[in-house]
């Protein structure tokens, strides 16, 4: 696999001196002419790594004076309020598809111009054109492709490479540990009926993702809720409490790097505290890594999954959020559970077409994947911060945001007053479109919160968006 290239090596390093104020802004960028010099570069390897900085909003080009580091914009809303961590909610039924249902039909019924309530990037932001020729590629190679059948947990090119990759992020498993999957949910659904039966309690975050909360519900199974913060992530000790006092909780479901739908990340010190936590109990972790990849920092972000050393921690994953938003591909590596886990792929959907397969593998493979999700990186951080600026100045005084570094969603919270789903019943007839807080949770606590995407092109009609979005906060919706 080959090494980052190198512009983006130096432009990482300036990134770092940029943000941590040594190089504050309005100071003027080294030449690029010394950048040379500094790093034994090309100049065109040394103006890429500006144009690089420039395309992030870091730098600044000035006619006939050179680069200087921008003003940065920040958000000024206070951050969201945290949770009570003293205890879990009662484990219970989930029943959330009438209220996702009724979120999906009325949605349906208006024409959307502004969706701020998916959770990806726009489609500019992925390697359309390089995955459309490795997909011809991989059809030249393999001409029998679509008429072949195949029988086996996943290609094993592609298991391979998702090997690979994992090491990276201080993962050790062989491809033969890795179960291909239709997407994240998918390997949730599977992983969940590998360690639970109906009637049985999973613990997991509040709030979350609420097609998790759809996946219990299908299955019979309850959901006791741990208070999550919105700054580290699932609270270890309010699930050592439930732990203590709820008897019988078959997993604990986490989110820990840019959590749906807060963004948070759960500290590495917090991560190796709930493995031995539920390794010394007994109880599985099912871990769903969809957003991890998102950091703005080119360093990975460890999972939970690098501290587990017995086979507690199931592994969840998925490409759609991170390399293309129309493939449904993902993938699961069961520990413990891993020959439960295969029998249970293939009794439920059998194995996934070859071809997405294959041209994931060439792309993931190749410094070009690198690339992208550098190029991603960038782009989504711009857009946070430019989304982020825009709802502190049109939202009403007493809003709160906090604001991640990585990820595409904002968990934005409302004035007191102000009923998430009301705004989104009012916005919609508008053309708008948010993710109200009541779809993540089976409790009322976020009946004030809503997630508003920034994954897509901060243009005037997003700022006119939002500004309707702030007015209707600021009447109550």
């Amino acid at each position: 696999m080959e090494t980052q290239p190198l512009y983006l090596r130096v432009a990482h390093h300036y990134r770092g001196a940029i943000r941590s104020g040594v190089l504050p802004p309005g100071e003027r960028m080294p030449s690029v002419r010394t950048l040379t010099r500094l790093h034994q570069v090309s100049l065109s390897t040394a103006l890429q790594a500006c144009r690089s900085l420039e395309d992030e909003g870091l730098l600044e080009a000035r006619p006939r004076s050179g680069y200087f580091v921008r003003p940065q914009r920040r958000s000024t809303l206070p951050p969201v309020t945290e949770p009570d961590t003293s205890r879990a909610l009662a484990a219970q039924y989930v029943g959330m598809h009438d209220r996702v249902s009724a979120f999906v039909a009325q949605s349906a019924r208006h024409a959307v111009q502004t969706d701020f309530a998916v959770a990806y990037a726009s489609p500019d932001g992925y390697p359309a054109e390089a995955l459309k020729n490795a997909a011809v590629r991989a059809l030249r190679h393999h001409p029998d492709l679509l008429v072949n059948p195949r029988a086996s947990p996943g290609e094993p090119a592609l298991r391979a490479v998702l090997a690979r990759r994992a090491l990276e992020a201080g993962m050790g498993f062989s491809a033969e540990d890795i179960v291909v999957t239709q997407g994240c949910i998918e390997a949730l659904n599977i992983a969940l009926r590998a360690v639970a039966r109906p009637g049985d309690t999973i613990a997991v975050e509040s709030p979350t993702f609420y097609g998790l909360l759809q996946v219990l519900e299908s299955l019979g199974l309850q959901a006791l809720e741990i208070p999550t913060s919105p700054h580290t992530g699932l609270s270890v000790e309010a699930l050592e409490l439930a732990l203590q006092t709820h008897a019988g909780i078959k997993a604990v479901v986490v989110v820990p790097n840019f959590q749906n739908p807060l963004a948070c990340v759960m500290p590495d010190a917090h991560k190796q505290r709930l493995v031995a936590l539920c390794a010394r109990v007994g109880v599985p972790v099912i871990e769903d890594d969809t957003y991890g990849a998102l950091t703005d920092d080119d360093v990975p972000l460890k999972p939970v999954k690098a501290w587990d050393r017995e086979g507690g921690v199931i592994y969840c994953a998925s490409l759609r959020k991170i390399l293309a938003p129309g493939m449904r591909l993902g993938w699961v590596s069961g520990g413990r559970w891993h020959a439960r886990i295969q029998m249970l792929k293939y009794a439920q959907s059998r194995t996934n077409e070859a071809l997405m397969q294959l041209t994931t593998a060439e792309f993931m493979g190749s410094s070009a994947y690198d690339r992208h999700l550098g190029r991603l990186r960038r782009l989504l951080h711009q857009r946070r911060e430019q989304t982020a600026d825009a709802i502190a100045r049109h939202f009403p005084a007493g809003t709160r945001l906090n604001l991640p570094q990585g990820s595409v969603m904002l968990w934005v919270e409302l004035p007191p007053g102000c009923l998430a789903q009301t705004l989104f019943d009012t916005a919609l007839r508008q053309g708008i479109r948010v993710a109200p807080g009541p779809l993540f949770s089976n409790s009322d606590r976020f009946s004030h919160f809503v997630r508003i995407n920034a994954g897509f092109p901060f243009d005037a009609p997003a700022d006119q968006a939002l500004r309707v979005l702030g007015g209707l906060a600021r009447q109550g919706a």
